[in-house]
Parts: C-alpha cells; structure tokens; sequence
C-alpha cells in the first residue's frame, strides 16, 4: 500500500513519523512525507506529493491533525479516497474542530480509554474511534548494569510553574468572572481528586453548580480545559520531584523549565539539559536506574515514557492508569506510586535503588513484555489492522 505522513513542528511527532514510515517499508509498503513546515524541502516537498498523489495513496498518517489541519488537504484525501489515520497524542478536548470536520474516510486512535469514551459520547458522527497504546523504540545498546548506571533518578520532561499556565484561561475569563471561578474549581477538583478523569470533574463541578449537563456546555468548557489540564498536569510533576529530592534521593531532570522548580539550587537536583530531541534522550534513559514518570492526567491510557524507560532496562516508576493495572504487575515489571500518596513515594524509589537483584529481575521481566508487545512494529500493526476492519485494506 501507499502511505502519506508528516513532519511537523513538533520534535517527538517527527521521530514517531520515522518509526512508522520505517516500519511501513521495512513490511515493503511505499511512504512519502511532506514537511508541513517547509513545502520547498528537497524529498519532502509539496511539488513532489503531487508527484506521489499522481498514483493514488492509500492511506494517510497524522498525529494531533497535522495533515488535516486545512479544507486543502481534506479535500485531497477526500478525492483520492485516502484513509485518515488520525493518532492523539493528547486528550481530544485539544481537537474539537477537527472530530466535527474530518475526512469521509477516518479512523481516530487515542492513547486513553477515557478519551474513546468521550468521543463515542459527545461526537457520534466520527464513526471509527479507537484506543491505541503508545510505543517504545527497542534499545539499539547492549543494556547497563543497574548497579553500573550512572543516575539513580532520572525524569524527562518539560517543567512549568502551575500558575503560570492559567494566563491563556485569563486572556478568556476576567480573574473575577463566575467562568473563571468555575475552571479554578474544576482544577482543585482534579487535584483533590486524583483519580478523575477530566470529563468527570467538569460534569461533577457543572453538577454541584446547578449548570446545565447538555452536550453542548460539556463541549464549551471541554474546549477550554487546555490551561487546567496544563496547570494540574505541571503541579503533580513538581510535587513528585519535590518529595524526592526534599528526602535527600538525587534526582536528575531532563527538560525546559526546571530551574524554575522550587527546589532548583539543591545540591541532589540535578539539570542535565534544557532542550534535547526525543532520541537523545534514550542514552540518558539507559543510564538511569529509576525512571520517573507522570503521567499527562491519562487515567485509562499509556505514556511512551514508560515503554521507552522498560526497553532501556531501566525500573519504570510512574503513577498508575486501569490500563496500566490491567497489563502490568506492580513490583513484577513496574513500580508504581499513586499521586494521592506523594509521601510514600521516596521510600518506594529507595527500595528499589538499595534492593538491585529485584530492580534486575523487574526490568528483564518488563523489557521482554515491552518488547512484545509495545514496539513500533506493534503500533503498525494496530494501525493496519484497523484499516483493515474498518476500510478493507488495499480495497479502500
């Protein structure tokens, strides 16, 4: 078959387009990718996909709508019959306008549970919507001995002051607006509630407000969830790093923002790097012997970071999801803590950097689960099988 993906300008994506495509050609299909970001780049241009599109695409890739992004493109794939491939990376409150104005061939993955639920809920008329975990690159290094590792605990990702994220909810609602309170509600709601997925602490607030539950007001704060999702999100990462590094563990911190942490300046917080690719990071997640994870408020979902973590051989420590429950065994493959209980969470990373033999006999165990069953060939193989059931494959 013949496949359409993008690069775009978010880093991460890209890497993730190129496992795909690499997994699509290695299984012999043809791909082509347009750079969104610059039509002129040689091999990857806008002249040479109409060049490809001169014999029709099966099928087109895309995360987060890069690709579906403007009616000129629909109509592209709506003319050639093309397949949408449509992979979420974040919740879909992010993609309003998108689940209301898709291509007539169109199949939406999410990497939450929850999130399928929604969509089938509130936008009936996407009809494929369907769960995808996330994927992990297998190691292309021989693994580190735990005790040979140079970081106890490593955590890879973006940091942000909390408060700092709600300026794009003020640039909507006066501080002193009932519609403010209301979103400020529902985001102490989530931190009070850490098992809540977002849709359920916007129905709960609207309840206790005496609000109307109509799809259409469910739809209108949804949409403008973004700051709060961002604000309880950056709150519950900060939190863990604190607890960690305020009971003497070392931490080391790969991302944007953490000097602003209010632990910055500890002699056991450690910033490697501000900015760094995707890929680059898999030499630090290797050397780590915990990585840390949080998750982005997924309940029922996944999180490449822990799949990238367990096939480095590396002791994944993450809050829990029910997916996470139901595929993985606490203390077996992974370890886990949960947001309700920070105070325990540095005694659990101590157990498992003073007990080595068990981190070892954890991380076999998770690596070969991992390996099998949540690589980039894996997610091709969702994705072919769902276009398969729902199109007919090569006679779509």
């Amino acid at each position: 078959m013949r496949f359409i993906l993008f690069y775009e300008s978010t880093e991460s994506f890209n890497y993730f387009t190129d496992e795909i495509a690499k997994e699509l050609q290695r299984r012999g299909h043809d791909t082509f990718i347009l750079d969104l970001l610059d039509f002129g780049r040689p091999s990857h241009s806008m002249a040479e996909l109409m060049t490809y599109c001169e014999q029709k695409a099966d099928a087109v890739i895309c995360f987060n709508r890069a690709g579906i992004h403007n009616d000129t493109f629909i109509s592209l794939w709506n003319t050639m019959g093309a397949c949408t491939l449509h992979i979420l990376m974040d919740h879909p409150l992010r993609l309003h306008p998108t689940m209301e104005h898709h291509p007539d061939r169109y199949i939406q993955f999410c990497p939450d549970e929850e999130h399928v639920a929604y969509v089938k809920r509130y936008f009936p008329n996407v009809e494929h919507v369907e769960f995808l975990a996330h994927a992990g690159t297998p190691d292309d290094q021989p693994p580190i001995p735990f005790r040979d590792k140079k970081y106890d605990i490593l955590f890879s990702a973006t940091y942000y002051v909390p408060e700092s994220m709600l300026h794009n909810l003020e640039e909507l609602f006066p501080k002193d607006s009932p519609m403010y309170g209301l979103f400020m509600q529902i985001g102490d709601d989530l931190i009070r509630h850490t098992d809540k997925p977002l849709i359920r602490a916007v129905t709960d607030v609207l309840e206790e407000n005496h609000m109307p539950l109509s799809d259409g007001s469910v739809k209108t704060i949804m949409r403008n969830m973004t700051p709060i999702d961002w604000m309880v999100r950056m709150h519950y990462r900060g939190e863990a790093v604190r607890r960690l590094v305020e009971a003497g563990l070392d931490v080391h911190v790969l991302g944007r923002g953490w000097e602003d942490h209010p632990c910055a300046g500890a002699d056991n917080l450690h910033i490697l790097s501000d900015r760094i690719g995707l890929y680059d990071t898999f030499s630090y997640m290797r050397d780590a012997r915990i990585n840390l994870n949080v998750m982005p408020w997924f309940k029922a979902g996944t999180h490449d970071r822990i799949f990238n973590t367990m096939l480095r051989h590396s002791v994944c420590l993450t809050d829990s999801s029910t997916w996470i429950d139901a595929h993985y065994r606490d203390g077996e493959d992974i370890a886990l803590y949960h947001l309700e209980h920070l105070d325990r969470l540095p005694s659990i990373a101590e157990y498992w950097l003073t007990h080595p033999d068990e981190s070892e006999a954890l991380l076999e165990k998770a690596c070969a689960k991992t390996a099998a069953h949540y690589t980039w060939a894996n997610c091709v193989d969702s994705l072919l099988d769902a276009l398969e059931r729902c199109y007919g494959g090569n006679g779509i």
